[in-house]
């Protein structure tokens, strides 16, 4: 009888009737926190940026045909800190809604990855344009601008502002680009930010990591974000699935042994 009053207690503790109701969107709670409190995230940012600008340095000393010089840069999580947007969901018991961020975006609320604006402030004084690149919507353009300005980001107007049109697809963007501008390097949290061949052309992403091996840190400086981005595609089976139906899968990836 008391082994039975024991595990009915516990059964209703708060901490069991938290976990019990714990939905699939705090599988992300972890990677938001360490994004928000931790010094390694920090540490790795300002990695990045310093890797950003001795490459900046040497590429300029490459490149010299004409053509005016730029880096591309994406915005959520290379240069803005959306943590507390991605805390928003989470408390509110969902993992992404649209007019949420739609939401947030108004608000200019962002603050920056560490490094980035350093950074992009040293590049501006070597006559380097900036491109930002982002998949965020028309919808977004006012709040970004005023985002990015308040915090003093440089070549913030509508040319270097480059948002999604018609398909989150960035490729023919930096094609647009390398038109008129030397591209000495790319920054972003995310592989497509760089290149169509991690997750557009169906080839192994870890495999085409290794052939460019050489290009990280260099010509692509990539930033942390364990909270979002194309990496999560490929733990899930085709098709449309519920946030529980794809936690369940992510469980199911999981690597022991």
């Amino acid at each position: 009888m008391r082994i039975k009053s024991f595990v009915l207690a516990l059964l209703l503790s708060p901490v069991m009737l938290f976990a019990q109701k714990a939905g699939p969107e705090r599988d992300w709670t972890n990677a938001v926190l360490w994004q928000q409190y931790s010094g390694e995230y920090r540490a790795l940012a300002f990695q990045a940026y310093n890797f950003a600008r001795l490459s900046l340095k040497e590429a300029l000393w490459e490149n010299q045909n004409g053509k005016p010089n730029c880096v591309i840069v994406d915005a959520d999580e290379t240069i803005i800190d959306n943590s507390r947007f991605q805390g928003y969901e989470i408390q509110h018991g969902v993992s992404y809604v649209p007019a949420d961020w739609t939401t947030w975006t108004s608000k200019a609320m962002a603050d920056t990855v560490p490094g980035a604006l350093s950074f992009l402030k040293f590049a501006a004084s070597k006559n380097v344009e900036i491109f930002y690149v982002t998949n965020r919507d028309e919808a977004d353009r006012k709040g970004t601008i005023e985002n990015l300005k308040r915090l003093g980001f440089p070549f913030v107007d509508d040319e270097h502002i480059v948002l999604k049109d018609k398909t989150s697809d960035k490729e023919p963007r930096r094609q647009k680009i390398a038109e008129k501008y030397n591209i000495l390097l790319l920054c972003g949290d995310n592989l497509s930010d760089f290149s169509n061949v991690f997750y557009r052309e169906g080839k192994d992403t870890k495999e085409q990591v290794d052939l460019n091996q050489k290009l990280f840190g260099t010509k692509f400086i990539v930033l942390p974000n364990p909270m979002y981005g194309d990496w999560e595609k490929l733990l899930y089976k085709e098709g449309k699935f519920t946030d529980s139906e794809k936690a369940k899968q992510r469980f199911d990836k999981l690597k022991t042994y």
